[in-house]
């Protein structure tokens, strides 16, 4: 069941998405060769609360972190730890933030310096894929226009939609329905209707679609050994038009390109 939020509680939510925006500002000022995935945890995690909000993925189903840092090949859910960003990384960090009893998600894959051309097409064509999927967030729309705008845009380019992974419906708890695929055909799928939530996160991968699972039971990794990026909104359907409720795009440089063509 799907269930649609009242304008006073999509204003809750974008609360919720105005400190995840900042979380994110902080984190892209501490991305920088040397720095460990444990030390942009504490720092999201400080800030997160000193704002009288929660991670929402702390302790959710035993996880340790207060973000999901998942470099390279890793595509989502790392566990931050020792591990130091390097020259030429890509880190992906999804921060999920609990406000007043509402949640919200977003997340952005970094380039730690200079990336290789591969890296840098990976990036920019999964987050450009993440505004397409989010333009058809209009009510009259169907949730397959939103999964096969990623999917046109990521495999137009050359690069693979993870399959196996999906998006979700967001509000009181992170994860509601609908599920959302980042794949499919136009016109098929729920209705989209004012007041519905989704957090839309096209997960790519520069080579193959297929993961793996790694040791910890936690971290989901490209089954190849490719680069993966992981882009992701947390986005109200209204009557205007879609609305993110997590604009970290508005304060930080991933590819400015990307937001611009949206417009």
């Amino acid at each position: 069941m799907i269930v649609k939020k009242s304008p006073a509680e999509i204003e809750k939510m974008a609360a919720a998405g105005a400190v995840h925006t900042r979380a994110m500002k902080l984190v892209e000022g501490k991305v920088r060769e040397g720095v460990s995935t444990a030390e942009l945890d504490a720092a999201v995690e400080k800030l997160i609360r000193s704002a009288g909000a929660e991670p929402a993925f702390k302790g959710y189903r035993g996880f340790t972190g207060s973000i999901c840092a998942s470099p390279n090949s890793m595509v989502v859910h790392g566990i931050p730890g020792p591990y130091r960003l390097g020259r030429g990384d890509i880190i992906s960090v999804d921060i999920g933030v609990v406000l007043d009893g509402w949640v919200a998600d977003g997340a952005v894959t970094f380039a730690v310096g200079p990336v290789t051309p591969v890296a840098r097409k990976l990036l920019e064509v999964t987050e450009r894929s993440l505004f397409d999927a989010v333009e058809q967030c209009r009510p009259g729309n169907r949730l397959g226009d939103v999964s096969h705008a990623v999917q046109a845009r990521v495999e137009g380019e050359g690069l693979s939609v993870v399959r196996s992974l999906v998006g979700h419906g967001i509000g009181r708890a992170m994860h509601e329905d609908p599920q959302i695929p980042n794949y499919g055909k136009p016109g098929r799928g729920p209705l989209l209707e004012a007041g519905m939530v989704l957090a839309v996160e096209p997960m790519v991968n520069a080579g193959r679609h297929m993961v793996r699972m790694g040791d910890d039971g936690w971290a989901i990794y490209s089954q190849d050994g490719s680069l993966a990026a992981h882009f992701e909104f947390t986005v109200a359907v209204t009557e205007d038009g879609p609305r993110i409720l997590t604009p970290w795009h508005e304060v930080i440089g991933v590819d400015r390109r990307a937001a611009e063509s949206a417009a």
